[in-house]
C-alpha cells in the first residue's frame, strides 16, 4: 500500500511539472518566473484533489450491495469508457490548442530535435491538465443519481417564501418567483423581451450591415432577388416590412416591424426551450440561470435587434434540437412536436446555404435513428426535403432568383492554392498555365489574406470564373496534387481559415455593429433613446467580454465548441446514446461552416452553437425516460 502511495505521489510530482512546463509556454512566462511555482503548487493539489475524489468514489460504490444498479445510476468509476473518453477528449483539446499557438513554443529554437522535444513535452503536459480536469468535471455530469437529487427534482406544488426584513421586497420576490414557476415559458419571453429592449429603443429601427442592406433592396424592388443572402429570409424580411408599411406608411416603422418580429422569434426559441425543461422536471433555479444567460449576455440582445438570417437560423436550430429532444423522451409523439420539427427543419434548410448540406448529412443518421418509428418519422422527414426542395429550385426560379456562384462554395481549397502559390512552392507548367486562365497572379501575394478569402473570391470574379465552372474537373485534380506535394501549405491554410471555431483563445469582438449602413434608400438610424449614459453603456457591455477573465469565455466560439465535444463525450461515458442525435444538427452544421467558410473569425456564422449552449450541457446531464424522476408525458 505505501509503495502504491509513493508512485502516485512521484506520478502526480512529474505530471505537475510538465502540466507547469505546458502552462509557461503557453502563458509566454520565463522559467524563472514566480508564477511557475505557483502553477505547480496549484496543478499538484489539483490532480492529488481529483485521485482522491475518485478512489472515493470508487469505494463508495464498490461497498453498495446492488452492483447493478450501482452501474446504472453511477458512471463515473475507475471504468475504462471514463479513462477513454477522457483521454481521446484531453488529446484532442490539446491538439487544437496547440495548432496555432506552437509556433511561439519554438520560436527562438533552430535545433529539430529541441523542438520535436518542447512540443512532445508541452503537448504531454496539456493532456494530463486536460484528462485531469475531464474527469474531474465528469465525475460531477456523469453522477446521475446526484444530479436526479439536485438538478432534477420534481416540482413541488409548495408555494416559495421569501422572507427579509422589509416585507414589501419580501413580497415582490415572493410573487416573482411563484409567477416565473407558474408560467415558466411565458416569463422567460418577457424577460428576454424586456432586457432586449433597451437595444432596440437605440438601435431602432434595427442593425442594418451591408449585407441587409442588400437584403432591403432585394425588398424594395432595387435589385434582382439573390440566393447569395437566403432569399427565403429575404422573403420573410418583405412580409414584415410591407405588413408594416401598410400600417404604418413609413418605412422607418416598416422595417422595426421585422426586428421585433425577429425578437420574438428568438426570444420564443429561448423560452420553447426552457419550458422543454420545465416539462423534464429541471429545477426553476436552473431554469433562472438559463433565462439570464439569454436575456442578461449582451450579444443577444444586439443580436436580436440585427437583420441577418444567422438571427432566425439560431432560432431555427434552438427548435429543431428541442423537438427532437421532446420526442426523445415523450412516451408518444404528439402532433405539435412534430409541426415544430417540420417548421425548423424546413428553416435550417432555407435560411442558410450550409444548412441544406448540413441537413442532407443529418438525412442518414435520422432515418437510421427513427426507423422503429419510421410511420411518423420518415414522412416528417421527407416532408422538409420536399418542402426546401421546392422553393430551392421550383420557386426560385419562378421568381428569377440568382444562385450564389461557384466560387463561394469553394472558399477553402481556393485559399489553400493561393498558399502554395504565395509560399513559391514550384508548379508544372501546365499547373501553371491552368491557374493562369481564371485569375492574373501579379497582385495575389499582396491580395492573399490567409484568415479572409473574399480578396481572392473578388480576383477570381475579376478573372474567368466561367473557366473553373466549365473545368471543375481539371481543377480538382490540381488542388489534390497540390495537396499532396505541399501537405504543410494545405494544413497551415486550413488552419488559418477556420481556427476561430476551434480554438478557444481567438480574439474576435463581438456583437459591435450597431445603427444603418449609410444608404439613400430611406432608411436610416432613429434612435429612440439616446444620450452619453446609454451610448457608454452599449460599450461597456459589449467590451466586458474581452476584459473580465471567466465571462469571457461565453464570448468565444472555440469554447463553444469545447463545451459541444465535451458534453457528447459525457453522453458517451453515461452510455445513454440515444441523446447523441440531439447533438447532431449543430455538429453537422459546425462541419459544413469548417469546410467551406470564407472567413475565420466571423460569431454570427455559429451563432447557432453559442446559443445552444446551455441546450448541449443540461442534455448531457438529463435522465433518461426509463429513470422515474424527470420524464415528462
Amino acid at each position: 500500500m505505501r509503495n502504491r502511495i509513493n508512485v502516485t505521489l512521484l506520478l502526480h510530482l512529474i505530471q505537475s511539472f510538465l502540466t507547469t512546463w505546458a502552462l509557461m509556454k503557453a502563458a509566454r512566462m520565463e522559467p524563472g518566473n514566480i508564477l511557475t511555482l505557483v502553477f505547480f503548487l496549484l496543478v499538484f493539489f489539483f490532480y492529488r484533489h481529483v485521485s482522491r475524489r475518485l478512489d472515493h468514489l470508487n469505494l463508495f460504490l464498490l461497498d453498495r450491495a446492488d452492483m447493478a444498479n450501482c452501474v446504472i445510476d453511477d458512471s463515473i468509476m475507475h471504468g475504462r469508457q471514463t479513462n477513454l473518453v477522457s483521454l481521446i477528449l484531453a488529446m484532442t483539446f490539446s491538439a487544437l490548442y496547440m495548432i496555432v499557438d506552437y509556433p511561439s513554443y519554438i520560436e527562438l529554437l533552430t535545433s529539430g530535435l529541441f523542438r520535436f522535444g518542447i512540443l512532445l513535452i508541452t503537448f504531454t503536459g496539456f493532456t494530463t491538465l486536460f484528462y485531469y480536469l475531464l474527469k474531474f468535471l465528469f465525475s460531477y455530469t456523469c453522477n446521475k443519481k446526484r444530479l436526479s437529487e439536485t438538478l432534477f427534482t420534481p416540482y413541488q406544488n409548495v408555494p416559495y417564501r421569501f422572507s427579509c426584513s422589509r416585507r414589501r421586497l419580501s413580497m415582490v420576490i415572493t410573487y416573482a418567483v411563484n409567477l416565473y414557476r407558474n408560467h415558466t415559458a411565458g416569463a422567460s419571453f418577457l424577460v428576454c423581451l424586456l432586457c432586449w429592449l433597451p437595444y432596440y429603443l437605440y438601435q431602432y429601427p434595427g442593425i442594418m450591415t451591408p449585407d441587409s442592406i442588400n437584403q432591403f433592396e432585394q425588398v424594395l424592388g432595387v435589385i434582382p432577388y439573390s440566393n447569395h443572402h437566403p432569399w427565403t429570409h429575404t422573403m420573410l424580411f418583405k412580409l414584415c416590412y410591407e405588413t408594416g408599411y401598410l400600417l404604418t406608411h413609413n418605412m422607418v416603422a416598416a422595417v422595426s416591424l421585422y426586428t421585433l418580429f425577429q425578437m420574438c422569434l428568438l426570444a420564443g426559441s429561448a423560452a420553447y426551450f426552457i419550458n422543454t425543461l420545465r416539462q423534464c422536471k429541471v429545477r426553476p433555479f436552473v431554469l433562472m440561470l438559463i433565462t439570464a444567460f439569454y436575456a442578461l449576455i449582451p450579444y443577444h440582445a444586439v443580436f436580436s435587434v440585427t437583420i441577418w438570417k444567422d438571427i432566425p437560423f439560431a432560432a431555427a436550430v434552438m427548435l429543431f434540437d428541442c423537438a427532437m429532444l421532446r420526442m426523445l423522451y415523450a412516451s408518444r409523439i404528439r402532433t405539435q412536436e412534430l409541426l415544430t420539427f417540420i417548421i425548423s427543419g424546413v428553416m435550417i434548410c432555407l435560411f442558410r446555404s450550409n444548412g441544406w448540406y448540413a441537413f442532407l448529412v443529418c438525412i442518414p443518421f435520422l432515418l437510421f435513428y427513427y426507423r422503429k418509428r419510421m410511420k411518423r418519422f420518415y414522412p416528417a422527414i421527407l416532408a422538409i426535403l420536399f418542402a426546401a426542395l421546392i422553393v430551392k429550385y421550383p420557386v426560385m426560379n419562378a421568381f428569377h432568383v440568382t444562385q450564389p456562384d461557384f466560387i463561394e462554395s469553394v472558399c477553402i481549397p481556393m485559399q489553400q492554392i493561393t498558399a502554395v502559390i504565395c509560399n513559391d512552392r514550384e508548379l508544372t507548367p501546365e499547373q501553371l498555365a491552368l491557374i493562369e486562365q481564371v485569375v492574373d497572379l501579379t497582385y495575389i501575394k499582396e491580395l492573399y489574406n490567409p484568415t479572409f478569402a473574399d480578396n481572392i473570391k473578388e480576383l477570381v470574379r475579376a478573372g474567368n470564373q466561367d473557366y473553373l465552372t466549365a473545368h471543375k474537373g481539371e481543377f480538382l485534380r490540381l488542388w489534390i496534387d497540390l495537396g499532396i506535394k505541399y501537405p504543410g501549405d494545405y494544413v497551415d491554410a486550413y488552419v488559418k481559415q477556420t481556427y476561430g471555431y476551434w480554438y478557444p483563445d481567438s480574439f474576435y469582438l463581438v456583437a459591435e455593429a450597431e445603427g444603418v449602413s449609410a444608404t439613400s434608400l430611406g432608411v436610416s438610424h432613429t434612435p429612440l433613446i439616446g444620450g452619453p449614459l446609454v451610448i457608454k453603456a452599449k460599450e461597456i457591455a459589449i467590451k466586458l467580454g474581452s476584459m473580465v477573465p471567466v465571462y469571457g469565455t461565453l464570448w468565444s466560439m472555440g469554447v463553444a465548441c469545447w463545451v459541444m465535444l465535451f458534453s457528447i463525450g459525457g453522453v458517451i461515458i453515461r452510455r445513454e446514446y440515444q441523446k447523441l442525435i440531439c447533438y447532431l444538427p449543430n455538429a453537422a452544421l459546425l462541419f459544413t461552416v469548417l469546410i467551406a467558410t470564407p472567413v475565420a473569425t466571423e460569431f454570427r456564422y455559429v451563432y447557432f452553437m453559442v446559443f445552444s449552449l446551455p441546450f448541449f450541457l443540461i442534455v448531457c446531464m438529463l435522465p433518461t425516460r426509463q429513470e422515474d424522476s424527470v420524464c415528462y408525458h
